[in-house]
């Protein structure tokens, strides 16, 4: 009887694998991922990297170990944790967050060092349907800043993304009736209200501290940490936080300094 239960539970595992769903996932027109929303599918994907920075988004989370072995162990990965703005420029401020691997549904800029390449991507994972974009307001003149994936190929007029030939220094600029816009899962930028002349990219270090205005975008609810790990709120928003003790908390996985 032992042995019939053994092998019928190895039976179900194979039926369980050969269910599982295959996804090819386009990089170029986008897929409708909505019939695999929370389905975990064996998932592969060709991505066009240039060397340089690279912005990506993906459905599905990456751990670091993952990204190393895709992109190389020297790859750098970064998101946007925050805007500034003097006068006519703007800075986007990025930060190093390698470390938490690659989560569904967030943009990001990946520096990859390697020759100009299709990239495969392949894994079992969770598809997560979501829209992927961080919104925060820029500190200095209150403009609404927007960083997305695009879900579909979109001709991208009118929004701001880094030219194979400007990722030196991952340089956002503005997309006109000249580039082949925005392919799926690149990411790219939208600014309301005025134009800037010159969008500047500042690179910070996973261990930098930031301030609230750097880590919690708009309308934005988290749950707040001490260093130790002790949960301080949840739930709480930019205003709830600016009511905190002075100190150093953890918000988004990010030190936030609150004076």
């Amino acid at each position: 009887m032992k042995k019939f239960y053994i092998i019928a539970i190895m039976a179900l595992s194979v039926l369980s694998v050969q269910a599982q769903q295959k996804l090819s996932l386009s990089t170029y027109n986008g897929t409708n991922l909505e019939k695999y929303a929370g389905e975990e599918c064996d998932v592969t994907a060709y991505r066009t990297l240039f060397t340089g920075w690279n912005t990506l988004y993906l459905p599905f989370s990456m751990t670091e170990s993952e990204v190393n072995e895709v992109f190389g162990s020297d790859c750098k990965l970064e998101r946007l944790v925050g805007v500034e703005s003097n006068g006519s420029n703007m800075t986007l401020n990025f930060q190093d967050c390698k470390s938490m691997g690659i989560e569904a549904n967030v943009p990001y800029i990946l520096h990859f060092s390697g020759e100009i390449c299709n990239k495969k991507i392949s894994k079992t994972a969770v598809i997560e349907v979501s829209k992927p974009s961080v919104t925060f307001i820029a500190r200095g003149n209150g403009e609404t800043v927007t960083m997305s994936g695009a879900q579909t190929h979109l001709t991208g007029e009118g929004l701001y993304g880094i030219l194979a030939k400007d990722n030196a220094e991952a340089t956002f600029t503005k997309v006109d009736k000249g580039t082949n816009g925005f392919f799926a899962t690149r990411c790219y930028i939208e600014i309301t209200g005025s134009t800037p002349q010159t969008i500047m990219t500042r690179h910070l270090a996973a261990g930098d501290v930031l301030s609230i205005k750097d880590i919690v975008s708009a309308n934005e609810r988290v749950d707040v940490y001490t260093l130790s790990g002790a949960m301080v709120g949840s739930q709480m928003s930019s205003k709830d936080l600016k009511r905190l003790q002075p100190g150093i908390y953890v918000v988004n996985g990010q030190k936030v300094a609150v004076k």
